[in-house]
Parts: structure tokens; sequence; C-alpha cells
């Protein structure tokens, strides 16, 4: 297999980090790691000289001759040209669902990501948030309960098997957790597979262990 090289930022922080990178690790598709603390003085030369032609963001996929930024691009590419792992859901339908979803959490729920953001270390529970941030937690939360009835069946991600879609919504999981969001019965249990797969944990144990801090993610 040619090499996979994944850019990623902090993973205390980096949620869009996240998200490629536990896909490949679930979808057992072996790659390098380059992590770069974000905001730190040499951190923007750093991404731009892998990349140079991007927007200066993790994550950055490298293959071969050919560097891909975005975390849905990302994904696009992978599926193109991995197709023997099962990235999406066996259906037209669930896979026209899944990518809709995958979408809005790509461009939407602003409030959420400003009011809260990811931070796998810290327990803070209780937080003031405006109505915008109840908006958002409602309409997560409306989407899990409806695929996990749709899709689910017996098994505990959105689509049953674990696909691109929770790859995504990983990073709101681990939100939920920090800031003691209250779950559902249904809500509660397809966060809590989703924190128990070993690639999350080993994610986890890994932002436990790193030693940067960034104030603004801490406040």
């Amino acid at each position: 297999m040619t090499s996979l090289t994944l850019v990623i930022g902090n993973k205390n922080y980096s949620s869009w980090s996240l998200r490629p990178w536990l896909a490949m690790k679930q979808f057992d598709l072996p790659f390098t790691e380059i992590r770069i603390p974000l905001y730190s003085p040499e951190a923007t030369d750093q991404i731009r000289q892998l990349c140079p032609q991007g927007n200066g963001k993790v994550p950055i996929l490298i293959h071969e001759s050919r560097i891909v930024w975005d975390s849905l691009a990302i994904f696009e590419y992978l599926t193109e040209m991995f197709p023997e792992r099962s990235w999406w859901s066996g259906t037209y339908t669930a896979r026209a669902v899944a990518r809709s979803i995958c979408a809005e959490m790509h461009s939407g729920f602003l409030a959420l990501r400003h009011h809260l953001p990811m931070n796998c270390r810290a327990h803070l529970p209780g937080r003031n948030f405006g109505s915008e941030v109840q908006n958002d937690i409602d309409r997560i939360t409306t989407i899990w309960r409806d695929c996990r009835q749709a899709y689910g069946g017996r098994d505990p991600f959105l689509f049953g098997r674990f696909t691109i879609a929770d790859a995504m919504f990983a990073p709101v999981v681990l939100r939920f957790r920090t800031y003691g969001i209250a779950l559902d019965t249904t809500c509660q249990a397809y966060s809590d597979a989703i924190v128990a797969l070993p690639a999350l944990q080993e994610w986890l144990q890994s932002a436990t262990a790193e030693t940067e801090t960034i104030p603004t993610f801490e406040q």
C-alpha cells in the first residue's frame, strides 16, 4: 500500500483533525501522523510548507504527490482511492442521508463551535449558553435519534456500523462530554459507543498527555 500522511493539530483541541484520523483508524488504513501544535508562532509556516496551496489549516492528507486539505475533501479522496473499505452505509437512501448530515455538520452549528469548543482534557459542566447553542444541541440530537431509529438497527452507530457520519459527529460527542450536556437514552447510548471505540480512546489518551494550552479554548 502506498504511504499516507495525515497532518493534524493538537489532539486536545482540534475537532477537524479528529474526523479523518478516527475514520482512518477505524477502517484500518495505515498512515503516518504529523502533529503541529496550533496557534504556536511557527504553526502557520509549518502548515504552509507541507501544503503551500492550502488554506493554512489542518487536517491535511498527503498521498504520493497529492495533497488534500479540508475534512470533507479528505473523505471524498479516501473513498475514491480505497473503495474496498465501507466508508458509507449500504443503501442509496441511507447514504443520501449520511452525506446530508455530514455536510450540515461541516457547514453549520456555528454557535456550538464558538461557545463549546473541543477540549478533551476539561470537564466544564454547568456552562451558561444561549438559545442559539441550545438550538444546535437540539438539532444534533434530533439527527442522532432519527438516524438511529431509521438506520441503526442493532448496532450502536448512526447507520448501524461505523461510517464517515460517525467520524464527523465524534467531536460533538466529546464536546457534549466536556460540558456535561444532558442526553436522552438514545443519544447517550450513541455517545457512549463513540467514546468506547479503541481508536477514540487512543486519541483521548494522547490528548491528555499533551502539554500545550490554548487559552481561548480554556475559558
